[in-house]
Formats: structure tokens, C-alpha cells, sequence
């Protein structure tokens, strides 16, 4: 793609037609600059099938604040506009919309608040909450979906697999799988959810991070497919890099040959004064494997010595790994809980698409426009009750209970404030049947969550980094119920309305439905 073209692609024109289609819609109704609010927000945890996550984790704000800050309409953009036709062959935007935007076209009077990075996030709560003129929120639509919700699924997925590997060294190994360029939006997201280090290179670069690799299969291979042996391929990768040796064990057979040479390798490289990293096992049994390895490592005086498992990891086949050596590393005589501690995970495919679980039903729904000096709430019926939106201005809380783990996510009206409250009567979002009630005295923490980013266009808050984003996620997963941090059907975490946020929205239904019969 011709660098012209990318910025086109990539830019203000990085949206769907008929966000463009609307906004000259409202543009023509004079309604183009009225305020209007919209809620991003998910309807429901991935679903991986066979497993099933209890939490998200947020990803994916930074660097749609970059495009944003980046994003206006060009010449070329307005160009291509004018190109369009309608059915009849007339222009589709007109000249008088065009003019508009080349002069109002930016996000410069967006307002946003947001989750920030890295937190744990539930269905149903804003993450994002867009305040700004009405076409110019409309057209955000799309990239704001696009730049958050794959991140928010990779990060999630990353969080879980970190967890069910015990907090081990995490490599994020996705890149040749990844859906093209998302890769480094990927990588990005799983650095946020929990890997520790990614073998994308560059991105690794501009996040500040060094990369990890090994080796493949293809250098054993070309030795041996010019007259030399697997050992001598050791030799060689050792020789290159005496100090960061991992060598990939099985090309060959692992057991009978490609540990008995890496060990021949590492008891050289220590007569040298160096010290090997480890072995990799990329198939067959990684449980039984891994066991061998360490018995046999650990009798070659190599104790120290990482196990690096890949192929087709994610969450529950680590757990099952885990699981096996637990019950059989004891019979060979090893201890499973140091074993488990000298494992490093490389996830790939699993890892970047989400595998399971493809896309998240992010949603970005307007909630409230301003009119004569009076903002009106703004709702979807849908015949499906729990996909009805929650209207209006509304803050969010995070409350915790007397152990220090959160327990429920409230949803109240901008002036409500859960703080002054003796008694919290939290509401099912669509369920009238279901309701719970909390004395302050049972409440440790109330936490609120959203936080100003962006005031007419301008950054306003400091953004976190990576590892700023890893502590917070760490802690509150920490903080989530076991229940809820289940692999396999996770207990449901509560996110409720107020009273009063509840009545709001049942007596705009009612005067909805009222007004359209």
C-alpha cells in the first residue's frame, strides 16, 4: 500500500460508511453540533467453550488516544468523499457537509472519561464514556470499537493463561498467527494482560521491552540437511550465544537425542564459564516431557535450568500440564512444585486470536443529547431486556467487602455518591426479580472507577505504563472472588444500578413505549 493510501486507510476515514451517511444526516437536520453521550461497553465475558472467563481485563486506550489526537479530515479524505455518488449518480455528501468537516472534522471537542488500562472490567459497565458534538461522537464509533475490543479480549486471555501457569514467565509468541498488523496491538494487550515479554520485535521496541526468542526447527534441520548433526547445530547456536542458550530439543526425538546433546552443549558451555538458559519442548506429551527433562537436567548438574513449553498453549492446557506433573513428577522422584517453578510458557496461536472466543460484543451506545440547555436521556428498547442500555449521566463504583474482595459493580446517577449511603440497594440491570442490599458496615472499600482523560480534545490525565498497568491488574485479580477467577464456569460477578438509577430507566421505558403506540 502506497504510503498516500495508508493514511487515508488508517486515518479519519479508518470508519464505517454509515457513520458518514449519519453525520450528513445530522448535519442536515441541524443537529451536528447538539452534545450527545456515548457508553462503550460489553455485554458478556468471552466464552471459550470448554472454558469460561469471570473477568476482562481493559486494554486498548492509549493508542486509540493516538489516533485520535492524529486522526482529521485531510484534502485527500474530503476528496474521496466528494468521489462518492448515490444510485442516480448524484454526489452522496454534499459541498456545504464537506466544507463542515474540513473545518470541524477532529476530535479536538471530544470529552472522555474511561477505565483506565489494565483494570478488570465487567459486562454491562462504561469503560469509555464519549461526550462531544454529535457527528463528531458518531464518527468515533467505529475505531473506538476497533482500537478496545480486541485488546480487552487479548488482555483478558493473557490474564487468565498467567494465572492458570502460576504466575510463571509468560513469552507472548502470537505474531506469525495474528490477524496482520493487529499483532502489535496484540502483543501490546497481552504485555498489559500478563505476558512478561513478546518475540515481536518491534513493538518490543517501542514498548520499551526486550524481545524473547529461542530458535526453530529449521536451523537443526539445515544443518543436518548439509551433512551435520543436531549437536553440531548446539554447538553452533551456543557458540553464537554462550549466555542466552535455549535450544529447541525436539527435531529429532527429544528423549534419546535432543536433551542428551543440549546437556553435552550446556556441560561445555559451563567448562567455559557460562551459564545455559534452557531447553524447549514444541510437542509430544509436555507433562511427561517435562518431567523427563528435569530428571535429567537435574542429574547432569543443571538444577537451574528453564523448560520452555509451546504448541497450541492457552489457559486449560496449561492447567492440565500442570495438573499431570503434580501427579506424576513424585514417581521419578521430583518435587512437582519445583518443577512448575522452572516452566516458562511461549503462547502463540491461542493467545493473539483469542482462540475460542473471536470477537467481543463491545458496544458503544448513545445515552443522552443536550437540547436547549437540558441533556436527555437517550435509551434502546430491545426485545431482549438485558440488552436494553443504561441512560444517562452515570458514575461507576467499584464496592468491597469486609475481606477485601470486590463484590460488585454499581452503576448510579452523576449526582449519587454510594460513599454517603448507610444502606446500597443494588439492582439486577434487567432482572426486576433479583436485588440485593449492602450496610455500609459490610462495605470495606468503594472505589470509583472512571477517571477524565480527555476535556475538549486535551490529555488531561497521566497514563499509566505497562507495569503500572501489570500492578494494577495483578492486584485486582488479587481481589476478585476465587469463585470468580474459576477456569470453568466462573461464579457470576454482580454489576448493579441504584435504586434510583433502576427507576430512571424503567419510567423512560414506560414513556418510550407510551409515546410510540
Amino acid at each position: 500500500m502506497k504510503a498516500a493510501d495508508q493514511t487515508i486507510a488508517e486515518g479519519i476515514l479508518f470508519t464505517d460508511e454509515y457513520q458518514l451517511t449519519m453525520a450528513q444526516l445530522y448535519f442536515r437536520m441541524g443537529l451536528h453540533e447538539k452534545l450527545a453521550q456515548f457508553d462503550h461497553f460489553f455485554r458478556r465475558y468471552p466464552d471459550y467453550g470448554q472454558h469460561q472467563a469471570g473477568y476482562c481485563v481493559n486494554a486498548g486506550l492509549e493508542w486509540l488516544l493516538d489516533w485520535m489526537q492524529e486522526a482529521h479530515f485531510r484534502e485527500a479524505d474530503l476528496e474521496y468523499l466528494r468521489s462518492q455518488r448515490t444510485r442516480s449518480g448524484e454526489p452522496l455528501f454534499q459541498e456545504d457537509f464537506l466544507a463542515w468537516l474540513r473545518v470541524h472534522g477532529s476530535f479536538e471537542g471530544i470529552t472522555l472519561r474511561a477505565i483506565p488500562e489494565g483494570r478488570v472490567v465487567h459486562p454491562n459497565v462504561p469503560l469509555t464514556v464519549v461526550q462531544g458534538p454529535l457527528i463528531m461522537a458518531q464518527i468515533l464509533e467505529t475505531s473506538l470499537l476497533n482500537h478496545l475490543n480486541y485488546p480487552i479480549l487479548i488482555a483478558t486471555k493473557a490474564s487468565r493463561i498467567r494465572e492458570s501457569g502460576q504466575r510463571r514467565l509468560l513469552l507472548e509468541f502470537g505474531l506469525r498467527r495474528a490477524h496482520e498488523k493487529g499483532a502489535n496491538a496484540g502483543a501490546r494487550a497481552a504485555l498489559i494482560g500478563g505476558a512478561d515479554f513478546t518475540s515481536n520485535v518491534g513493538v518490543s521496541h517501542v514498548l520499551g521491552y526486550p524481545p524473547k526468542g529461542t530458535h526453530a526447527h529449521s536451523m537443526v534441520q539445515a544443518f543436518m540437511a548439509l551433512g551435520m548433526t543436531e549437536l553440531e547445530a548446539f554447538r553452533a547456536f551456543a557458540e553464537t550465544y554462550p549466555d542466552d542458550c535455549i535450544l529447541l530439543v525436539d527435531t529429532v526425538d527429544t528423549l534419546e537425542s535432543g536433551l542428551p546433546h543440549a546437556i553435552q552443549v550446556f556441560e561445555e558451555l559451563r567448562r567455559k564459564g557460562h551459564k545455559p538458559l534452557g531447553v524447549r519442548l514444541d510437542s509430544g506429551d509436555l507433562a511427561y516431557l517435562s518431567i523427563q527433562a528435569a530428571k535429567m537436567l537435574n542429574q547432569a548438574g543443571f538444577p537451574e535450568v528453564s523448560i520452555v513449553l509451546s504448541n497450541e498453549l492457552d489457559e486449560l492446557v496449561i492447567w492440565q500440564i500442570i495438573t499431570q506433573i503434580q501427579r506424576e513428577a513424585p514417581r521419578y522422584g521430583l518435587d512437582p512444585d519445583q518443577l512448575i517453578q522452572r516452566l516458562v510458557y511461549g503462547v502463540g496461536t491461542r493467545l493473539i486470536t483469542s482462540w475460542g472466543e473471536p470477537a467481543l460484543g463491545g458496544v458503544y451506545k448513545l445515552v443522552a443529547i443536550r437540547d436547549g440547555g437540558e441533556w436527555r436521556p437517550a435509551i434502546k428498547i430491545s426485545e431482549s431486556p438485558s440488552k436494553t442500555p443504561n441512560p444517562g449521566h452515570k458514575k461507576v463504583w467499584r464496592l468491597y467487602d469486609q475481606r477485601g474482595f470486590a463484590t460488585a459493580d454499581l452503576l448510579s446517577l452523576e449526582d449519587e455518591d454510594p460513599t454517603q449511603m448507610e444502606r446500597i440497594v443494588l439492582r439486577h440491570p434487567s432482572d426486576h426479580t433479583k436485588r440485593r442490599v449492602l450496610h455500609r458496615d459490610e462495605i470495606s472499600q468503594i472505589e470509583p472507577l472512571l477517571q477524565d482523560i480527555l476535556v475538549e480534545g486535551k490529555l488531561v490525565a497521566e497514563l499509566p505504563s505497562i507495569e503500572e498497568m501489570r500492578a494494577q491488574r495483578q492486584a485486582d485479580v488479587q481481589r476478585l472472588d476465587p469463585g470468580v477467577r474459576r477456569l470453568i464456569n466462573p461464579h457470576v460477578y454482580h454489576v448493579s444500578l441504584t435504586q434510583r438509577l433502576w427507576d430512571f430507566k424503567e419510567a423512560l421505558i414506560q414513556e418510550v413505549i407510551e409515546a410510540n403506540e
